[in-house]
């Protein structure tokens, strides 16, 4: 029986978000008016958000996870939970092996050049110079940066990101990938060969965690799809149910979408 790689259990992150002057205000007038005083030097510049909330599910190796969910559900904040960027402000996240993330300009130093970031990154999962020379060569080429190798990374575009990213991560071989929507750029024929080269990763045993907007891509390497509403896990199951409640979710927010501005062509014809 294959062992937990993952398991997080109960696990919260929150930030802290800094509230409006005209916010703030109205809570001051407000407490004026009803005669609270008192409770004026309690209003606070910032307010707690929970980013995610209350997460709990377990992973096993060589098993593919998919993640969904509409924009601010959480998504990329759960993964660099997992990938031990974010320490949980609740609960706990347990993690064997190494973890490559791919995220757009996640662990890139910008102001150095794209050799200088593979060796970088490299060397934070413990490769020696000439373990690093001997795969170097084949990272550039699966990459098509060319000359631009040499180039800061702040000169690149998003597409010569994710292709650098993913072409280290994939290269070094990592026991855990997550991948953060970074199939969603470059052109088609880099996306063919990063579906291809996850397949083979998936093949070796590996874990893989996708987050992606595209079900389509979820279905041909993820059986198990949690989907995230809020912060929380609203779904977990397979992927075909997932796709299913996401699509309704999807439907439901544009019929709101379209009594909403019924009701206001009503309130403008009045």
């Amino acid at each position: 029986m294959s062992m937990n790689v993952i398991e997080l259990k109960n696990v919260g992150i929150k930030f802290k978000i800094a509230r409006s002057k005209a916010s703030r205000f109205k809570d001051i007038a407000y407490r004026i008016f009803k005669g609270n005083k008192s409770s004026v030097e309690q209003i606070h510049t910032f307010k707690e958000f929970w980013a995610i909330s209350n997460i709990s599910f377990t992973l096993k190796k060589g098993e593919a996870l998919g993640i969904i969910g509409r924009n601010g559900a959480g998504k990329s904040t759960l993964l660099r939970v997992i990938a031990g960027i974010y320490s949980p402000d609740e609960g706990e996240c347990k993690v064997q092996g190494n973890i490559g993330l791919l995220q757009l300009g996640v662990g890139f130093h910008h102001e150095l050049s794209g050799r200088d970031n593979i060796y970088i990154s490299a060397a934070i999962l413990g490769l020696k110079k000439g373990e690093i020379d001997r795969i170097y060569d084949d990272i550039v080429e699966f990459s098509e940066l060319g000359d631009f190798i040499d180039m800061p990374i702040k000169v690149y575009s998003s597409g010569m990101v994710a292709r650098l990213g993913f072409s280290i991560s994939m290269h070094l071989k990592p026991d855990i990938l997550l991948v953060d929507e970074v199939l969603a750029v470059g052109d088609e024929d880099f996306k063919r060969k990063s579906r291809q080269k996850i397949g083979e990763f998936r093949e070796m045993g590996k874990t893989i965690i996708m987050v992606s907007h595209n079900i389509r891509e979820l279905k041909t390497l993820c059986e198990r799809t949690i989907f995230l509403e809020n912060g929380r896990i609203g779904f977990d199951g397979s992927t075909a149910d997932a796709e299913k409640l996401y699509m309704e979710r999807i439907a439901e927010k544009k019929q709101r979408r379209k009594a909403l501005r019924e009701i206001r062509k009503m309130e403008n014809s009045l």
